[in-house]
């Protein structure tokens, strides 16, 4: 018995992982690894996604189970964002040039912002409901607010990297 325990346990556990990408945007981004621009207006346009897909859920009052919703796709949310931030540091630890995407991520951050602080002020006015998912957006809030201030001094960082690599260019 303890046996057959010890083997469903790494099972279960698995089983309860959820990986917020459909598969057609997984093998997008598989294509795109060695491309920063492509791979990192990937992550927006998926990330904008899931709150495009909250709002519109939010939006329809007879959706079942709407706060437990919510809460799940903050959450796929949140995992996507984290996933593009850690493929803005990965890019700039190779010291890629990624300027142009930056500028679409530092765009969508200040969307994403206004879109979960307006989902807060929503919350306030349906407090019951809010219990369900406060902590994780209150995370994705504070995540998007430090990323963002993480992006402009990324792109600054890129900026002036640019300029070495022009002064540096023989004519």
């Amino acid at each position: 018995m303890l046996l057959a325990f010890l083997l469903l346990v790494p099972w279960a556990a698995a089983q309860r992982q959820h990986d917020p990408l459909t598969p057609q945007e997984a093998d997008q981004l598989r294509d795109t690894a060695l491309e920063p621009e492509i791979r990192l207006k990937l992550y927006v346009k998926f990330a904008r996604a899931r709150l495009a897909t909250l709002e519109q859920m939010r939006a329809d009052p007879k959706v079942p189970d709407r706060a437990i919703k919510t809460h799940d796709q903050l959450e796929d949310f949140l995992a996507l964002y984290d996933e593009l931030n850690d493929n803005v540091d990965t890019y700039a630890d190779r010291q890629d040039d990624m300027r142009k995407a930056l500028k679409a991520v530092i765009e969508a951050d200040t969307e994403f912002q206004a879109k979960l602080r307006a989902l807060k002020a929503e919350a306030g006015v349906k407090a019951e409901d809010a219990k369900q998912y406060e902590f994780v957006l209150n995370n994705a809030i504070e995540t998007v607010d430090s990323s963002a201030d993480d992006h402009r001094k990324t792109m600054t960082e890129q900026e002036e990297l640019a300029k070495k690599k022009r002064l540096k260019k023989p004519e």
